[in-house]
């Protein structure tokens, strides 16, 4: 790694273990990774990758087992999380119930010795950053979930941290606000241009919100990248499998790089060996064609889901998975079709 002097946090070859025994498994091993200022970086990965625990290495609120981390340019490895500059915002909001909107917003900088007058103007600025005007003097218990969300986000960004910390912050959420939610905090992040690591076990959150992704798996860094890194050229079959609900096919690659897939051809965009890979194909990459034309297939399943179908089809490769927007043109079960592959949405690895 080559640091570049502009790092809001760095990682170098941490790893942390819970337990004194030496011979304990390593919930994180040997990572590195910078998050650049002004930035926002996605821990991602399933659960038990070791994504938390990278995230309150972050915070202070857990010491690595080896390695060095640096926020803002400062080695904070041994400091707590009081000498670290770094706000962290948990997916409970932990508000407190009897305090109304601003007085949970100033908490902190009350506890800084920083003046009530002064508190409560940089506290109304900041619940005015997440568009909450007007409603100073209500407790959480009369907000919604997303009011509440905002008010976290407020007491936050009040302290004016180096680094802001987001630990599964949408969970709690419907599916709409959590949309909305994931717009105002990536809109918010490059508006303030605020230094964000942001934990999630969600693909989809991940990729709108991040200008960076670190996939982990099993306290490893698997790839780190673009979003349009990680979901075009994933580098690993669990990169590829993780990102977006992708299916993978066992495969060969010959001489020319050409890869043989049942009776569809495909050129990857990156060099093969000959030799065994694998297919990684996303159900929106499939296009359903006449009978006779590609992969030969037979409609087994099929569900309505508003904006799209999801279709299940048995073919010479085995069950496949298709989502198609195609509303107009609904399938029977039973339907015989071929299916092609589209440019996009499909990536192929070397066997691990």
């Amino acid at each position: 790694m080559n640091p570049s002097g502009n790092a809001g946090i760095e990682f170098r070859n941490v790893s942390k273990r819970y337990s004194t025994d030496p011979a304990a498994p390593l919930a994180v091993r040997g990572i590195s990774f910078e998050v650049q200022r002004g930035t926002l970086t996605t821990i991602l990965g399933p659960s038990g990758c070791g994504k938390t625990t990278t995230l309150r290495m972050i915070a202070g609120l857990e010491s690595p087992s080896a390695g060095t981390i640096l926020v803002d340019g400062k080695d904070v490895t041994t400091l707590g999380p009081a000498d670290r500059n770094v706000s962290m915002m948990f997916q409970s909001y932990a508000l407190f119930p009897h305090m109304n909107v601003v007085e949970n917003v100033t908490y902190g900088l009350k506890m800084s010795g920083i003046p009530k007058v002064q508190a409560r103007a940089r506290a109304v600025d900041a619940l005015r950053n997440v568009g909450l005007v007007g409603f100073d003097e209500r407790l959480p218990s009369e907000l919604s979930g997303g009011q509440q969300q905002r008010v976290a986000l407020a007491r936050a960004l009040v302290l004016e941290p180096a680094v802001l910390l987001f630990d599964e912050p949408l969970s709690n959420l419907d599916a709409r606000l959590r949309r909305e939610m994931r717009e105002e905090i990536r809109s918010l992040q490059q508006r303030l241009k605020l230094t964000v690591a942001y934990v999630t076990h969600d693909q989809s959150e991940a990729l709108a919100v991040s200008d960076q992704i670190i996939v982990m798996d099993h306290g490893t860094i698997a790839q780190q990248g673009t979003p349009q890194d990680l979901y075009e050229f994933p580098s690993t079959e669990f990169v590829a499998g993780f990102m977006g609900e992708a299916m993978l096919f066992p495969a060969k690659a010959d001489a020319a790089g050409t890869v043989a897939l049942g009776p569809l051809r495909i050129r990857p965009r990156v060099g093969m060996a000959e030799g065994l890979v694998k297919v990684a194909v996303r159900p929106e990459a499939w296009h359903i064609g006449p009978p006779g034309t590609g992969l030969g297939a037979r409609l087994a399943k099929l569900a309505y889901l508003g904006s799209n179908y999801e279709y299940t089809f048995e073919t010479e490769l085995g069950p496949i998975f298709v989502v198609s927007p195609d509303l107009a043109r609904v399938l029977d079960v039973g339907s015989d079709v071929g299916l092609g592959l589209a440019d996009h949405g499909v990536s192929v690895v070397q066997v691990s």
